[in-house]
């Protein structure tokens, strides 16, 4: 079992930054990419990036491209988004998710990853 716990959420203006984290607990051992994904109210949940755990490799949606960065540090088993240049559609409940080695599935879907933070709001105002 994996436990996943983001933090760092909150309310900015058009442009200003945040910083999310996501601590990894639980049987973490080598996952194989840990993911951000976002979720409007409304919406379905869409794929903000990726990191591979192992070579660190990193893969963004378009739309974040540019302003999103994503970082990992192995030895604690976490994960940042830092988020620069926010505009108001980037608001949405941000989840963190697991993806062990040898679990199936395409990087930016969410059935490629089996466990889930809880979740953390961002809201960016105009």
């Amino acid at each position: 079992q994996v436990l996943l716990a983001e933090s760092g959420g909150g309310s900015v203006q058009t442009g200003g930054s945040l910083r999310l984290s996501c601590a990894a607990s639980g049987r973490t051992v080598n996952p194989y990419s840990m993911a951000w994904f976002r979720q409007a109210p409304g919406a379905e949940r869409e794929f903000v990036g990726v990191i591979e755990w192992s070579l660190g490799s990193t893969y963004y949606d378009e739309d974040v491209k540019g302003r999103f960065t994503i970082s990992r540090d192995n030895a604690k088993n976490t994960m940042d988004l830092q988020m620069n240049s926010l505009k108001p559609e980037d608001t949405a409940t941000y989840y963190c998710a697991f993806r062990p080695l040898h679990y199936s599935g395409l990087y930016y879907s969410p059935g490629a990853y089996p466990y889930w933070g809880q979740g953390t709001q961002v809201t960016v105002s105009s």
